[in-house]
């Protein structure tokens, strides 16, 4: 943590002004000239010596140099108290101290404490001030404890937000603000939802404590609603393509014309901030939900260990909790801890003075479940989807009288929606013999990117395409066991470590049927056991209509097992959509997933 000559990277990054120490003015009688004047002569020396031992000079180089990271939103307020603490200079055992902030990202700090992540500099503070909590949570998840903070430096509840414009559009549909509102908006299997008037907007999470506390409130919402993780997967696949880095490109995006309202989230501070920086036509204006919001508390964390700059931390963290200290940082857009707002929180500027309902922070264990499933929900992928076009896919699927192979047709189009044009996906036809004798399955569309270009159109576009044109094959018996061997083994040898592998396997539940022989139920499942790695994960999910005999799901339920995957047996296509998400989050699991079946 270095000691008190210190000459880090903090040194030169805010430099005090040096200070003269302050004398006080002699009085006394008017004595004879020459007495007059060594009386006055002590005087002064008696005076200056005890200012000097009182506050002494920060020019000296016995100086006590304390550094703090703020976050770069409260950066100016904490200077501004750094620029009154070096006015009249404490002292640590008669040596000055001087006070050095810097304005660095809170994700930024916390991996370089924890080693882990992206950081631009080395970063070493003797005081840490991150925007929240929430990122001592995270630090704890990587066996890292934090000291207890020393104080709170400012509040700032995190709230939605909208243009102006966009605000008052949002009256009829929007009113007032909620999580629960905002989580259907976002949720990604009910496209018909208020997602077709409004588009919400993610604030990365991984940067952003705002971000991040929105999650954990929507999950928290969502929770007491008793809605189950697949809603939440809803939510962050959603979110994943709809997110911007910082809270000034969310600004920005908020303002651009679209069919759609954009919403997003912030903390009020950053609304404040925003408007009064730019003074924009179309203003921010902060929406604060029904049910309450977490608060971003500006912790302040003394990290190091050297007694004297202990103490000098002890002094700086005085200051600015003062009053002179605390209302520095309300003209600066922020609200005290008692949530008490100055005068520019008014809605002229966007927000309100009214203090919200808090949203009490969960543990960390909470924290970290949330982070942990954008992380894996952000992660890539690489899916193959293998059809079934066996001759029983003539057959109904339901009592609405659509075919298994329609059905099926629905499914995987319905699905296409939930990837971005990121993801890699193929897709494979079979039944028996597609390519001569015992080779089962054919390759209709080669893996890759969703928006990439194949056929003079969009991958996407073709896959849709062929789904459109396949048909079942009225003879054709099911080698299920063959194909999905081929198609393990191309995805192990395809494997990429920062994508999630997956094998969707579509069929209507007649498991494998092939007179032809190829391999058998009892060797497909000792092969996959013997293939599946845990590091290099690639899992076989299952989606299988019409599958009523106990002996076909429970051979297709171990097949899945064997991978760490799942198999899922709707009884209409209605449900179809919700197993997609159910496939989604079995990426909170990976790759200690349990196999189960569910119908």
């Amino acid at each position: 943590m270095g000691g008190r000559h210190r000459t880090d990277e903090f040194d030169d990054l805010t430099s005090q002004k040096e200070q003269s120490p302050r004398r006080r003015a002699g009085t006394g009688t008017v004595l004879a000239p020459l007495a007059g004047s060594i009386a006055l002569a002590v005087l002064c020396s008696v005076a200056a010596y005890v200012v000097v031992q009182k506050n002494p000079s920060c020019s000296s180089s016995d100086t006590i140099k304390l550094s703090v990271a703020a976050s770069p939103d409260i950066h100016p307020a904490v200077q501004k108290v750094a620029d009154r603490f070096a006015k009249e200079p404490k002292d640590v055992d008669g040596k000055c101290v001087s006070v050095s902030v810097k304005a660095v990202g809170s994700a930024d700090v916390a991996n370089a404490i924890a080693g882990t992540g992206p950081t631009r500099a080395k970063i070493d503070p003797d005081v840490w001030i991150p925007d929240s909590r929430i990122w001592l949570a995270r630090l704890a998840k990587q066996g890292v404890p934090a000291p207890k903070p020393a104080g709170s430096a400012a509040y700032s509840p995190i709230v939605m937000t909208a243009s102006k414009a966009g605000a008052e559009q949002l009256k009829s549909v929007f009113n007032p603000a909620s999580w629960t509102a905002l989580m259907s908006a976002a949720n990604a299997a009910n496209p018909d939802g208020l997602s077709r008037k409004i588009r919400v907007l993610g604030l990365d999470p991984t940067q952003n404590a705002a971000g991040l506390g929105a999650l954990i409130a929507g999950a928290s919402v969502l929770k007491a609603n008793n809605g189950g993780d697949d809603l939440f997967v809803g939510v962050l696949r959603r979110l994943v393509d709809n997110t911007v880095p910082t809270p000034d490109s969310m600004f920005a995006t908020l303002t651009k014309a679209s069919a759609r309202v954009p919403v997003g989230v912030a903390s009020e501070q950053a609304v404040w901030a925003h408007n009064m920086k730019t003074s924009p036509s179309n203003p921010a204006v902060a929406l604060y939900p029904a049910e309450g919001t977490i608060i971003l508390d500006y912790p302040i964390i003394v990290r190091t260990k050297d007694r004297n700059l202990r103490k000098a931390a002890e002094l700086f963290t005085a200051e600015l909790t003062s009053d002179a200290g605390r209302k520095l940082v309300q003209e600066h857009g922020f609200r005290t801890p008692d949530g008490k707002g100055g005068s520019l929180l008014k809605p002229e500027n966007g927000v309100s003075a009214k203090k919200p309902a808090e949203m009490p922070l969960p543990d960390n264990a909470s924290i970290n479940k949330v982070a942990q499933a954008w992380n894996q929900l952000r992660m890539g992928t690489r899916l193959l989807a293998l059809l079934d076009i066996s001759g029983t896919m003539l057959l109904p699927a339901d009592r609405t009288g659509v075919s298994r192979m329609d059905a099926i047709k629905n499914i995987t189009r319905e699905g296409l929606r939930l990837f971005p044009d990121k993801a890699e996906i193929g897709t494979w036809v079979f039944s028996d013999n597609l390519r001569g004798q015992g080779v089962d399955w054919k390759e209709v569309v080669p893996m890759g990117p969703l928006g990439a270009q194949i056929g003079g159109m969009t991958r996407r576009e073709y896959i849709e395409k062929t789904l459109r044109e396949v048909k079942a094959i009225p003879t054709g018996n099911t080698g299920l066991n063959d194909t999905l061997w081929a198609a393990y083994q191309k995805m192990l040898k395809e494997y990429t470590p920062d994508k999630v592998s997956t094998i969707l396997l579509f069929t209507d539940g007649v498991g494998n049927d092939d007179p032809n022989g190829g391999i058998s139920n009892e060797e497909i499942l000792r092969k996959l056991r013997q293939a599946y790695d845990p590091k290099r994960p690639v899992s076989i999910l299952i989606i299988s209509v019409n599958t009523t005999k106990d002996e076909d799901r429970a051979q297709m339920t171990a097949i899945a097992k064997a991978t760490g995957g799942a198999a899922y047996f709707p009884q209409s296509v209605l449900e179809i959509r919700n197993i997609f998400l159910k496939g989604f989050a079995r990426r909170l699991c990976a790759p200690n997933c349990p196999g189960s079946a569910q119908s």
